[in-house]
């Protein structure tokens, strides 16, 4: 059992990645948070599963994207900044877990300027377990609204309409069949 008010205060601002030290029975425990369930009305912490790690042994993470700055794309060209991933599985000793990876979007200049996973500066004993190539943010160029509704009528005339008069006057033939 733990404190409300105490685990909400340091859970809330904690990630997956966040070593924290939890004591019980005086004997103290190094633990990452796995999951938290809130009360869906209130919002309130119900519920933390914790999980117990050796310090000399590697554990696996998912960590935090956090961005940071501004895309000069935005401004000159009116881009878009479109996020691909909210985390990143790294590999690493507890203590070597990032709380979070900071993305500068400032070198972000042009439409179609990408930021992959292995851009990413990562901490000495921190091993990415997914794709160097992974896309984590990239700017894209404004959809104005004459190009959505051109492609609305393409999608719209590229398709076959349904007939529907052809069912009608069957209908109405075997009506007048069956009157007969």
């Amino acid at each position: 059992m733990l404190d409300q008010k105490e685990a909400s205060r340091v859970v809330d601002h904690t990630s997956g990645s966040a070593l924290i030290v939890v004591e019980v029975d005086g004997e103290k425990h190094y633990t990452l948070v796995r999951e938290k369930q809130r009360n869906p009305i209130l919002g309130t912490l119900r519920h933390v599963d914790f999980q117990a790690v050796s310090l000399t042994e590697k554990v696996r993470a998912n960590v935090p994207v956090h961005f940071i700055g501004e895309a000069p794309a935005v401004d000159t060209y009116l881009g878009i900044v479109v996020a691909n991933i909210e985390q990143i599985e790294v590999e690493s000793l507890p203590r070597a877990l990032p709380e979070r990876f900071n993305v500068d979007l400032s070198s972000l200049e042009e439409i179609g300027d990408t930021i992959h996973v292995r851009d990413l500066v990562m901490p000495k004993g921190v091993e990415v377990l997914i794709d160097a190539d992974t896309i984590v943010v990239l700017v894209t160029a404004p959809v104005s609204e004459a190009e959505l509704a051109e492609e609305a009528v393409e999608a719209i005339s590229g398709e076959e309409p349904e007939v529907i008069e052809k069912g009608r006057k069957e209908e109405a033939k075997e009506e007048e069949r069956e009157s007969e």
